[in-house]
């Protein structure tokens, strides 16, 4: 698996997981501050994608997962 798919999983699982706890009606809901971690997540998939440059991908790549195409 390379590092960009990695990195969407993650964002994926981490907007979905932040919504689940931070949406009222949710089962799972915790504290309505919960949706500011989707917030961040967003800008920085916005910033990634404006500058393709992330954080994490570098993150990954130093570890040697191979970079996406």
């Amino acid at each position: 698996m390379t590092s960009w798919r990695i990195v969407r999983i993650v964002a994926g699982f981490f907007v979905l997981l932040s919504l689940a706890l931070g949406y009222p009606g949710s089962p799972f809901f915790v504290s309505e501050y919960w949706l500011a971690f989707t917030a961040f997540v967003g800008i920085n998939l916005l910033q990634s994608g404006l500058t393709r440059w992330c954080l994490m991908e570098s993150i990954l790549r130093r570890l040697g997962i191979q970079a996406g195409a």
